[in-house]
Formats: structure tokens, C-alpha cells, sequence
């Protein structure tokens, strides 16, 4: 038995409709008129299914053999499920769709809404991997179109639920805000996965999210759609378990339909779309798919599959029954299917002839392109006047208050960004009346409101599909996560979605976003581990992100500022880490001397920026940022009553990194310390001291280093000896200016 069923999928095919059309007769009607009793499915519409289907099924078969030339990359397909077609059909191309990797159907079945999209040709260039993909630029073989309202998804395991819901979310919000997508009124949000996907965790919680709107009359449009072939991958389903896990789920619509047979099944699609769009609830369109010829063309599916199961499997094949219905129907003979069967066949394998001759990437330079960040666009915040402000703030602007500590000019900052920009969006877990754990947010949700100032569920994963979704739907979201440690629950939402899209789209797709995050260590030994984490190395490796952080209420301001700026000009993804520590700190070295003053509306940090303490001829530099930065200038002082000078370069941001600004800074000096707060593995010392090695190179000061241990923050006083303390970098700078 041969690897591949191509051959045998398109023999059954096509004998099975010479066999089924040996009675055909024709039987006259109009293009509009039902096809079937009790089935609003027109003879045009049925039509149309077909010959989108046959498409999607050659495009499989091109793939493949692309591929066995060496010419194509990607063959995972469609086969079997290309009933999703009804469901591509029967939605708008203006409802946002986040597509399953099987959902080629669907695809296809949108395209034809618009006139002029080549997405034969598109698809064909996604296989090759050229330069010239329409969505990707060949950085992916990918779903996905402008035009056509498909945010690209890669190798989709659940992941793109969350951001699904985040935009179904905000499609009605966003209108009571008076920012509109830009969509009709009545638009909706697709999201197809496979039944396998279904049990994933971050399916899960995506629908769950949807669930809890929706119990609460909150509108969220999304149509679910679980294409269900019983797989994943060699992994059996068992039978009727996604029914029974979602018919009664509260708020949740179930719509069963039969994604094999258009005759019985596309009434079933329509109702669920319809109900979904009628009724702004989530709904769970729960289609009945097979997969055919494996999972992939390097699957052997002969492995864990008896033969009579493939071909019991392959007998059920849609595309057949899609035609074996239209011949019955009187509407196609057999030599008018085959006709357009080939037909398709040979414009496919054209496109995958010509697909494969044009460009690819030959350069980092190109493939990176859409992860750069162009600081040209920078500077152009929006400020409220005046008038506006002294309104707002009843003439008692922040700026004319006495000096606070960093969470409340942090508080003030927020105030003014959510005046400033009429389409932030702050939430996140008790963000809302309570301002969250540390009141950072205090007073927002009073002079915003609850559409501007939320609270979400327990749950991050869906926190960040909120601010994805809430990016697509033309918003510019501040979501807060309550502690650095939450993140690492839901961090493939930042990984794999919401900074792969840019990437994977070429810029066409952006879901800016300012991420807040309680973070780090030093609460003297409140909460141990879980709300002391001093680890960002699973941030600072995902491509096309930014990082940072503050180690003063003022820089926090005139950062945050700048971050906002970033996320509305480049749609970027930031994340602000803010110390804990340092929210209510009020002392560095006297009573009162870490409170400052709320700086001026229009002091935004520019990008890259780096701050300096102490004194500028010193032979010994030190590094730090945050925390550190506190510590380091205390033990400065300390060692300047001996009579020794430092001179303190205080990092702000974190990713990328200001590489120039450090290696000028450590030129022709004699050490550098770095201090970092995080652990010594994975930590950011690591790339600080790559980067004066690999640039300074035999000029490279002596460098030392006092990180973190690799090991979590205990709870209770023993987290002193785990952590840079000022006694611990006093004796070290000590060491080093004796010799």
C-alpha cells in the first residue's frame, strides 16, 4: 500500500461519478431555486460549493506534489473537511475570521465573494515559500487575506480561540465607545478548529471566556466552528464527545451540522451563522468532517491505521458526495463535473508551476523585515488641550501636585494616557473599583467607565486573547497582568499570535497592545515564588516584541508615554514590567528623597533612552535596571563615603537593547559590574556582557557580574540570599576598586 492516497482519493473520485451518473437526467429549474426540499440551498449556491471544493481538494494535490519535487513546503490539507466551504459561503468576507489549518474550504468559498482575489495562485506562492506570498511574504504557508477579513494563523493548536473571542468581544463595544471597526453593524467573528483542538486548555478557557460574556448578556458574536474528523493526528476522538461537552454549556449555542453532505448540512450552517449574528451570543457550530490522505504527506498513516479504516474513511469523501448530490439533482452530468474537476486541476498545477519559479528569501534582512521598528514614526502622541485637562482634572492637574511615589504618578500617567487616546482600554483581574492589588489603577473605572475600565475573569490566557482581539478590532488595549509569574500561563498568546502577526502578515495585520505587569522580586518575602518572579528570558526571546521596565515613578510615566506611541504608530507589542518593590517606595537614601514630581504632558522617553547616576569619569561602570538601579545607587553612596566613584547606566529598555549606548558607556573604562535582579541563567546579564565582549573586544573592560541564583523566590526573610542586595554590591565594587 503506498504512502500517499492522492491516486487513489482521485480515482474514487472520479469513478465514483461516472458510476453515480449513469441514470442522470436534467431537471430544469432557476439558479436561485432551492435545491432540495426543506434546505434553503440554492442550484447556484450548490454549484459553487462544488467547484470550491474541487479547488481546495487540487490544491492538496498540488501541494503534494510540490512537494515531491522539492519545490513546495507545506502539505498539510484540507481533504475531507471541505465542507467548511458552507461556512466560507455563508459569512460575509467583511466577518473577521481566524482559520483552522484544514479550513481551505473556507477560504476558497470567500474569495469568490470578491471580485479580483487570485487565491489559487496566492496559495500556490504561500507552498513555494516565495517572496511574492500575498499574506506572508513566504514566511509561512498561511490562511490569511486583507481583503478578505483572514488574520493569518500558522500551525493553529487552539491558540487562535482567545483572540477570537477578544475581537467577537469588542465588535459591539467598540461602537458604544464611538471608535466602529469599520465593519457592518451585524459582522461576526469566525474561528474553525479541529475536535482534537477542542480539548486543548487554551480552547478551553477561549470558549469559556465567551460563556462567561455571554451569561452575562454581554454580546459576543463569534461562531465557533469544530471541524470534526475524530482525530488528532493518531489520536482518536471518542464518539459523541464533543457533543456532550459542549450541547448544554450556559451561554453557549449548539448547532450541530453534517459538514459531509451539503443537502442535510447547510441548513444547519445557516441556522448557526444566522443565530450567531441575530443574537450576538457565542455559537458552536460543531461540523462533521473526515481527513483524508493523513495527517500530512509525511504522515504514514498505515502506521496506526488498519487499511479497511482509510478506505472506510475515503468512502465517505464530501467532495464525491457534493457531486453525487448535484447529479441527482439533475443539475450536473457526470462529464460536466469531471469537465470542471479537470479544469481546476489544470489551473492549479499552472499556478504551482509558476508559484515555484519566483522569488525567495535569500537574506536575514528580508525575512526580518517586519519585526524592525522604525523610530521616524515616533513623537506623535496625542495630547488633550488645556482646557480638556484642567476640566479633567477639576484644575487640580497632577503636575502642580507635591511629589508621590511611582504608583501614583503611574495612576496619574494612566489617567492622562485614557484622556489622551479615546480608544485605550485598560483591563484586566480587579482592575475596575478595587484599582488592582497594589491601587495602581485606582479611580480609572469612576472617570472612564466600564467600557474603557474592566474587569476581566481569572483567567491570562484570555486576558491577552481580550487585548489581541481588542488590537483587530481598532483599539488600542492596556491589558494588566497581576504578577510577572501569571504570565507565563498564557505566554504563547504574546509568543505565537500576537507578535507573529506582523511577521506573518507583513505588516498588513496589527494588534498593538502596552502589556502592564506587576513584576520581580524584593517584597521581603510576601507571596514566595508565584508573586516574586525575577525571570524574563520566555519574554525577551520572542521576535518583535519590546521590553521594559523603570526604576523611578517619573521614568515609569515618561515611559509608559512612549510605549502607548509605540503600540498606536507601529501596532506593536510591549510589555512593561514594573517593580513591585519600588511602587510605594519613598526613601532611597533619606526620608522622602525617591518621590518626585509628575512630569509634563508632552516628556515622553525617547526610544532606546538610557539613564546615568553618579559620576561620568569613573573607571568602573555598573549596569542594572529596575530594582537594581535602586540598589546600585545606594551602594554608590556607600562607596563614595569611602572615597570610591561609579558611574550607574540604568537600563529602561530591556528588548531590544540599547547596545550602542552600552558599549559607549564602557569604553575606556577599567570594569563594569552588571547587576541583575533576574537569574543568573537566561537572565539579561548574559546579552549585556556578549555585547561589550563580542563589540569591544580586546578593549573590553574587566567585567563582573552579581545576578539572581537559578532558583525561585522562597517564601518568608530567605529571599536575601537569593538576590543582589546593596551589601552584597558594596563589597563587590569594593573588590574591585582595591584591586
Amino acid at each position: 500500500m503506498a504512502v500517499s492516497r492522492v491516486e487513489f482519493v482521485d480515482r474514487q473520485f472520479r469513478d465514483g461519478v461516472a458510476a453515480a451518473g449513469k441514470s442522470f437526467k436534467v431537471i430544469e429549474r432557476d439558479p436561485g431555486d432551492s435545491l432540495f426540499e426543506g434546505n434553503p440551498l440554492t442550484q447556484a449556491q450548490a454549484v459553487d460549493l462544488l467547484e470550491t471544493q474541487m479547488t481546495s481538494r487540487w490544491i492538496d494535490f498540488v501541494a503534494r506534489e510540490l512537494k515531491n519535487e522539492g519545490t513546495g513546503f507545506y502539505t498539510i490539507g484540507s481533504s475531507g473537511h471541505e465542507g467548511n466551504a458552507m461556512v466560507g459561503q455563508l459569512t460575509r468576507h467583511t466577518d473577521p475570521a481566524f482559520l483552522h489549518y484544514r479550513s481551505g474550504g473556507f477560504f476558497f468559498a470567500r474569495a469568490r465573494q470578491v471580485p479580483g482575489e487570485t487565491p489559487i495562485f496566492d496559495t500556490c506562492l504561500s507552498l513555494a515559500a516565495s517572496r511574492e506570498d500575498v499574506i506572508s511574504g513566504g514566511r509561512h504557508k498561511v490562511w490569511g487575506s486583507l481583503s478578505l477579513n483572514i488574520p493569518p494563523q500558522t500551525s493553529t493548536i487552539a491558540s487562535q480561540l482567545p483572540k477570537a473571542m477578544g475581537m467577537a468581544f469588542f465588535m459591539d463595544r467598540s461602537k458604544a465607545m464611538h471608535h466602529p471597526t469599520g465593519l457592518p453593524n451585524d459582522s461576526i467573528v469566525v474561528c474553525s478548529f479541529g475536535d482534537a483542538s477542542a480539548n486543548h486548555s487554551t480552547a478551553v478557557g477561549a470558549i469559556n471566556a465567551a460563556c462567561w460574556g455571554a451569561f452575562q448578556n454581554l454580546p459576543v458574536p463569534v461562531l465557533f466552528v469544530c471541524e470534526d474528523n475524530g482525530l488528532g493526528i493518531s489520536v482518536h476522538t471518542p464518539e459523541n464527545w464533543i457533543k456532550a461537552n459542549y450541547q448544554y454549556r450556559p451561554g453557549l449555542i449548539y448547532v450541530q451540522a453534517d459538514g459531509l453532505d451539503m443537502a442535510t448540512g447547510f441548513g444547519e450552517v445557516k441556522r448557526a451563522v444566522d443565530l450567531c449574528r441575530r443574537r450576538r451570543r457565542p455559537v458552536f457550530l460543531h461540523l462533521r468532517t473526515v481527513r483524508l490522505m493523513g495527517h500530512a504527506g509525511s504522515d504514514v498513516e498505515t502506521n496506526y491505521h488498519d487499511k479497511s479504516f482509510i478506505e472506510a474513511t475515503e468512502a465517505k469523501d464530501p467532495l464525491l458526495r457534493t457531486a453525487t448530490r448535484l447529479m441527482e439533482a439533475g443539475v450536473l452530468s457526470p462529464d460536466d463535473i469531471l469537465k470542471r474537476y479537470d479544469a481546476i486541476a489544470e489551473q492549479v498545477r499552472a499556478a504551482g508551476l509558476e508559484a515555484k519559479t519566483r522569488p525567495r528569501h535569500v537574506s536575514a534582512a528580508t525575512v526580518t523585515e517586519p519585526l524592525m521598528i522604525d523610530q521616524k514614526t515616533l513623537g506623535t502622541q496625542q495630547l488633550p488641550s488645556v482646557t480638556e485637562r484642567e476640566h479633567f482634572w477639576n484644575g487640580k492637574l497632577p503636575e502642580n501636585q507635591r511629589a508621590r511615589h511611582m504608583a501614583q504618578l503611574i495612576n496619574w500617567g494612566l489617567h492622562d494616557l485614557l484622556l489622551s487616546y479615546p480608544n485605550t482600554l485598560i483591563f484586566g483581574e480587579d482592575v475596575a473599583k478595587k484599582g488592582g492589588v497594589y491601587n495602581v489603577t485606582t479611580g480609572l473605572n469612576k472617570y472612564f467607565g466600564s467600557a474603557r475600565v474592566f474587569n476581566t475573569l481569572l483567567d491570562e490566557t484570555s486576558i491577552l486573547g481580550l487585548a489581541i482581539g481588542a488590537g483587530h478590532a481598532g483599539l488600542l488595549p492596556i491589558p494588566e497582568i497581576q504578577y510577572l509569574a501569571y504570565l507565563h500561563n498564557a505566554i504563547d498568546q504574546l509568543r505565537g499570535e500576537a507578535c507573529s502577526l506582523k511577521y506573518f502578515s507583513e505588516g498588513r495585520f496589527v494588534n498593538p497592545m502596552v502589556v502592564r505587569i506587576a513584576g520581580f522580586a524584593y517584597q521581603r518575602g510576601f507571596g514566595g515564588h508565584f508573586h516574586n518572579d525575577n525571570a524574563l528570558a520566555a519574554i525577551r526571546e520572542i521576535p518583535g516584541i519590546v521590553l521594559v521596565t523603570a526604576s523611578t515613578g517619573v521614568d515609569a510615566v515618561r515611559l509608559m508615554r512612549t510605549c502607548v506611541d509605540l503600540a498606536k504608530t507601529q501596532g506593536l507589542v510591549v510589555v512593561f514590567v514594573e517593580p513591585i518593590a519600588l511602587y510605594m517606595t519613598k526613601d532611597l537614601l533619606e526620608k522622602g528623597d525617591y518621590l518626585q514630581d509628575y512630569p509634563p504632558l508632552e516628556d515622553r522617553m525617547p526610544f532606546g533612552e538610557v539613564g546615568f547616576y553618579g559620576d561620568p569619569d569613573a573607571e568602573t561602570l555598573i549596569i542594572s535596571y529596575a530594582n537594581g538601579t535602586y540598589l546600585c545607587r545606594q551602594a554608590m553612596a556607600d562607596c563614595q563615603a569611602q572615597g570610591q566613584a561609579n558611574y550607574l547606566l540604568d537600563l529602561r529598555f530591556l528588548t531590544p537593547l540599547n547596545k550602542d549606548a552600552l558599549c559607549e558607556a564602557a569604553s575606556g573604562r577599567k570594569h563594569v559590574l552588571v547587576v541583575d535582579e533576574c537569574r543568573q541563567t537566561g537572565s539579561l546579564s548574559e546579552e549585556i556582557v556578549t555585547t561589550l565582549v563580542e563589540t569591544l573586544g580586546t578593549a573590553c573592560p574587566t567585567i563582573h557580574r552579581i545576578c539572581g541564583e537559578d532558583t525561585y523566590i522562597p517564601l518568608g526573610m530567605a529571599w536575601e540570599y537569593v538576590l543582589p542586595s546593596r551589601e552584597t554590591i558594596f563589597e563587590t565594587l569594593q573588590r574591585i576598586h582595591n584591586g
